[in-house]
């Protein structure tokens, strides 16, 4: 599985796959059909998803190599991105060392198919959450 192909995925389900996201290691930005915005990663032995409000978003420039516009630009191309400042709302975490008996970085290790599944999982909880709080 490739990024194109989790997009179509996500798509199919009503999710946005944002730019920013990384297969290798595994760091995905999506955005809900609420808007909000969830950032899964898989990082030493932890899945993490963190959920976010949907201004969370920013976009950055990156600068040009040289910056004396000779050459280049005086500034690069943009990149879609969490605020520095962004809160999350709310954080739901997969300990593998507990659940897997990893004892390293085996969540960085992951596959995207692989970690896609545990995406799907942790997003799960996010809605029986939500769910469980409008009853």
């Amino acid at each position: 599985m490739n990024l194109a192909a989790l997009a179509d995925l996500l798509a199919s389900r009503g999710l946005r796959l944002l730019p920013g996201s990384y297969a290798v290691p595994v760091e995905l930005l999506v955005q809900l059909p609420d808007a909000t915005i969830v950032q899964f990663t898989a990082r030493g032995t932890t899945l993490r998803l963190r959920s976010y409000a949907p201004d969370a978003l920013t976009t950055v420039t990156i600068p040009a190599e040289c910056g004396c516009g000779d050459h280049h630009p005086q500034t690069g191309p943009s990149r879609v991105t969490l605020s520095g400042y962004a809160v999350p709302l709310e954080e739901h975490v997969i300990d593998g060392e507990l659940h897997y008996g990893w004892h390293a970085h085996e969540a960085g290790l992951l596959r995207l198919a692989d970690a896609t599944h545990h995406f799907f999982a942790l997003l799960e909880t996010l809605r029986t959450r939500d769910l469980v709080g409008v009853a």
